[in-house]
């Protein structure tokens, strides 16, 4: 079963995006642990988590991605900014556990000059403070395009973080099609070759979701603006086979093109036909 979503607003609550997933043919989601540039979180309703555990059991909702908002930068060279980000990943972590069993994912930052040696180690240190064997989220780090000082816009980068993570079960990546694609992967038209050098650096089995994006860019332009599937330099075909590829079919895959529901309903409904479809004007 493919499992196909988009990002929704948590403000309304978890039984509230699970049923506006269902209405547009999603069975799973991403959401914002809090507001997306920062802040405190809201209380958690556990009588809504709960009826909405009980909503995605019925319909076989496959595992959540939670995002950490864009403001976290672990790797910062700010003292301030990186006991934010401390403070909120913690907070996010202890939070997931009331949905077992999901994902949390995030920038991995900017090393803002000190070197990309020493963004990696800070960011390693900090999840080795508080990622725990208890714990039942996986954290994801996200591939990125490489603008600026990013940290994690190539593979190499994301296995240094991962393989200094005391508790390795509990680390994994978050692919996103824009990025890799904006800093050099030709995920659309060699994407074997990019699951390849994927699967020999980090290893496919630390890949455990998928941002479907298309983007306004070329290969390798290290900018990541997102388009609507389609209507990018990925194109409909290239993002339908990433969709349908035998070693990607099992992961969950999260939109998050420039659109409204309407817009996210009619790209699940392409990306879940079994051929490649046509795409409308």
């Amino acid at each position: 079963m493919l499992h196909i979503g988009c990002h929704l607003s948590s403000a309304k609550g978890f039984e509230h995006m699970g049923k506006e997933a269902l209405s547009i043919g999603a069975n799973t989601f991403q959401f914002f642990t809090r507001n997306p540039r920062g802040g405190k979180a809201k209380e958690l309703d556990e009588k809504d988590i709960e009826k909405f555990l009980k909503l995605a059991s019925e319909h076989q909702f496959g595992k959540l991605v939670a995002h950490a908002p864009y403001t976290v930068n672990p790797c910062s060279k700010d003292q301030k900014t990186r006991e934010f980000a401390h403070m909120v990943i913690e907070d996010d972590l202890r939070r997931m556990e009331y949905l077992p069993g999901n994902y949390y994912n995030f920038h991995p930052g900017s090393h803002v000059g000190q070197g990309m040696d020493i963004g990696i180690q800070v960011i390693a240190d900090l999840l080795n403070q508080l990622i725990t064997p208890e714990q039942s989220t996986v954290v994801l780090l996200e591939t990125m395009s490489g603008k600026g000082s990013e940290v994690g816009s190539r593979f190499e980068e994301l296995q240094a973080i991962m393989e200094q993570i005391q508790f390795g079960d509990k680390i994994g990546v978050c692919l996103d099609t824009c990025h890799v694609h904006d800093a050099g992967y030709d995920i659309s038209g060699s994407l074997d070759d990019v699951l390849d050098q994927f699967h020999q650096i980090i290893g496919l089995d630390k890949l455990h979701a998928i941002h479907i994006n298309d983007s306004q860019n070329p290969l390798a332009a290290h900018k990541d603006r997102h388009a609507k599937i389609g209507e990018g330099h990925l194109g409909l075909e290239g993002i339908w086979q990433i969709v349908h590829h035998p070693r990607l079919r099992h992961l969950p895959f999260i939109l998050e093109t420039p659109n409204e529901l309407e817009g996210y309903a009619r790209e699940i409904a392409l990306l879940r036909q079994e051929q490649v479809p046509p795409l409308e004007d």
